[in-house]
């Protein structure tokens, strides 16, 4: 799958929003990728995941285990790609601020391939690659849908992109004049963590 094909997948699903947003990076933009939308086919889903798999499966040194994802953005992608892996799936979940590995999931000794469904900063994939390895998990490399970075997040293992776009974010103290005219939506699951 082209980069081209993986954004109009996310046009086709109204995935590729415009407006105002608050990231879970807590940096502003003028779009969005609405992976709940892209992902609630499950079709569209599977050939996304497989598109990635193939990616991870080609470039990746060595035996997977096991596909670590974490909660919430990356749970529906991680457990399609371990699908096309043919490995196991568990996700971390966040407990305050930090990533825990619950329900009785183990890391200990497994090669790992995380994955998300969107990297912006690579903040989220750094925290969810410590605590994998924090747990004796040995990370191979990592994957996402999009790299919102274009490939500039430096998150440690070699990061699998199914596309890499260059989408201007901005500092909260330095949103463009006409950006700070629309309000300002939080779509991503650490706002709706702060909310509780």
């Amino acid at each position: 799958m082209t980069p081209e094909q993986t954004l109009n997948e996310f046009r086709k699903a109204e995935a590729l929003l415009e407006g105002h947003f608050v990231l879970s990076s807590g940096l502003h933009s003028r779009q969005y990728l609405q992976c709940a939308r892209v992902l609630m086919q499950p079709r569209r889903a599977a050939r996304l995941a497989k598109a990635l798999a193939d990616k991870i499966r080609a470039t990746t040194k060595g035996a997977i285990d096991v596909v670590v994802s974490p909660a919430m953005g990356g749970v529906l992608i991680g457990y399609e790609v371990a699908r096309q892996l043919k490995v196991e799936n568990v996700f971390l979940e966040r407990v305050g601020k930090n990533f825990e590995l619950r329900r009785g999931f183990s890391l200990k000794g497994k090669r790992v391939v995380m994955v998300e469904d969107i990297v912006t900063t690579g903040l989220s994939s750094c925290e969810a690659i410590a605590t994998i390895r924090d747990y004796g998990g040995k990370v191979a490399s990592a994957g996402c849908l999009i790299d919102r970075s274009n490939g500039k997040a430096k998150i440690g293992v070699k990061l699998h992109a199914l596309a890499r776009l260059n989408i201007e974010t901005f500092a909260k103290n330095k949103i463009p004049a006409d950006l700070r005219t629309i309000p300002a939506i939080k779509p991503g699951s650490r706002a709706l963590a702060k909310k509780r």
